[in-house]
């Protein structure tokens, strides 16, 4: 059965001490670090990140109930939320102070709901009432504010990939608010506005954090809308809209995934795909966006692949009365305490748990039978080379012969392939014989 699964979790996730009464759990988007908190840090803060080199452990004073906290890029500064008016500071750099330093929002009345760090020196306090861009000296113990703006928010994403923090602003929360963040500079990008599949009377907060998600999908910024069911709106099933902000310019509704079902969700991209898990049903299906459909204004997607669930996964014992003949536990997959994060990141904080979510392209061969469609979707994957020449020798010596149409379109596809990887090793060589020549011209002159 194992060929049917075309989802894997990673085969060594990063461990961490599971959430308890006395341990919380935090997760960092931007440096993928997940922080084990006990009472508050006075017993220990332990950070493990994707590999031992960025693990830490330290221990901090007691001041309160964490919130959020966070390393910034290089584990220079750990910044740490208590209270809903600031935020406190603790240099992680050699030979500086490691006294606490602490900065207040500047909004007078304001709540901070959250913070993001954009450079190693660079933060935004996201609140209730806009958001502020700060530099902090480490040297000084202090911030500066570099920039601020004004507007009503009810919740924020963060994607790190693009320095991009997008704002749900309005009382139904449907237009959002996208700011850039880059090199010591704050822009104000295009708002849209979110099409809730029912407007309600009277207004209320209707578009939910949990039903947005940020990805950069083949280099390019999404937001990615899950938009439920609705009796009223009449329509059967719940859909993923894909919406493409740019960094500058309009943003537009460029994608419609179809799940054909209803229920609880949650979204992840690997490898250019985008992953829905469907939590009642224990699978998950992939959308690939480069797979044209009829030209239309907005591309509409069919699942690339029936849904299938994750390949089981089970987690060795560990503890003092493991035996070691003992065999591994299941894992309970699509459970109710996972938390999904972007692109990849699945966590399970009760189990101790953090894995990237992997796709194995080796079972989608007998999966997609349109071999034209398979080519076009391996062609665009990593680590598809053995799968595309399994591809070709089932199709011209296997037990599944193709037709002369079949091999025709696979190794036009190839051939196609290999042509714009020729044409670009050509240009790329001119542009490197026209610096040559620009370089010697100069030497000349001088």
């Amino acid at each position: 059965m194992s060929e049917q699964h075309y989802l894997e979790l990673c085969e060594k996730p990063v461990q961490f001490e599971h959430a308890s009464n006395v341990n919380n759990v935090f997760f960092d988007e931007a440096n993928k670090q997940v922080f084990a908190v006990r009472s508050g840090g006075a017993t220990g803060v332990v950070v493990k990140g994707p590999d031992d080199k960025n693990s830490v452990a330290f221990r901090m004073d007691d001041k309160g109930e964490v919130k959020c906290i966070k390393f910034s890029i290089g584990n220079k500064i750990l910044a740490v939320q208590r209270t809903l008016k600031s935020v406190d500071f603790i240099n992680f750099i050699p030979d500086y102070p490691h006294t606490e330093f602490t900065q207040e929002c500047k909004t007078k009345n304001a709540n901070v709901l959250g913070f993001c760090w954009t450079n190693w020196n660079e933060i935004v306090f996201i609140t209730d009432q806009g958001i502020e861009f700060y530099q902090v000296f480490p040297d000084k113990r202090s911030l500066k504010l570099l920039k601020s703006q004004s507007i009503n928010v009810n919740w924020y994403q963060y994607c790190p990939e693009t320095t991009v923090i997008l704002l749900s602003t309005t009382v139904q929360g449907n237009i959002l608010q996208p700011f850039a963040f880059r090199n010591g500079t704050m822009s104000k990008m295009s708002k849209f506005e979110i099409e809730l599949p029912v407007v309600p009377k009277p207004a209320k907060l209707s578009l939910s954090e949990r039903d947005i998600a940020m990805a950069t999908i083949y280099g390019q910024l999404y937001v990615m809308y899950l938009k439920h069911h609705s009796k009223t709106a009449n329509s059967p099933s719940a859909e993923v809209v894909l919406y493409h902000l740019p960094r500058e310019g309009a943003c537009k509704k460029s994608h419609v995934l179809k799940l054909n079902t209803t229920g609880k969700f949650a979204l992840n991209i690997v490898d250019n795909l985008v992953v829905v898990h469907h939590q009642s049903s224990q699978t998950s299906m992939i959308f690939d966006i480069k797979l044209k459909e009829p030209d239309c204004a907005v591309n509409t997607h069919q699942p690339v692949l029936p849904a299938r669930s994750i390949h089981p996964y089970r987690i060795p014992l560990s503890g003092p009365t493991v035996v070691p003949s003992q065999p591994p536990v299941p894992c309970q997959l699509y459970s109710s305490s996972w938390s999904v994060f972007q692109p990849d990141i699945i966590i399970s904080a009760s189990e101790g748990y953090l894995w990237y979510l992997q796709v194995k392209l080796t079972p989608t061969v007998n999966l997609l039978q349109d071999k034209g469609k398979l080519m076009d979707f391996l062609l665009r994957r990593r680590d598809c080379k053995m799968v595309i020449l399994s591809v070709c020798s089932q199709i011209l010596e296997g037990g599944e012969k193709g037709s002369l149409p079949v091999v025709a379109t696979v190794f036009d596809k190839l051939n196609q392939v290999y042509k714009e990887y020729l044409e670009a090793e050509q240009s790329y060589a001119a542009v490197n014989v026209k610096v040559l020549y620009l370089t010697d011209v100069s030497r000349v002159q001088l």
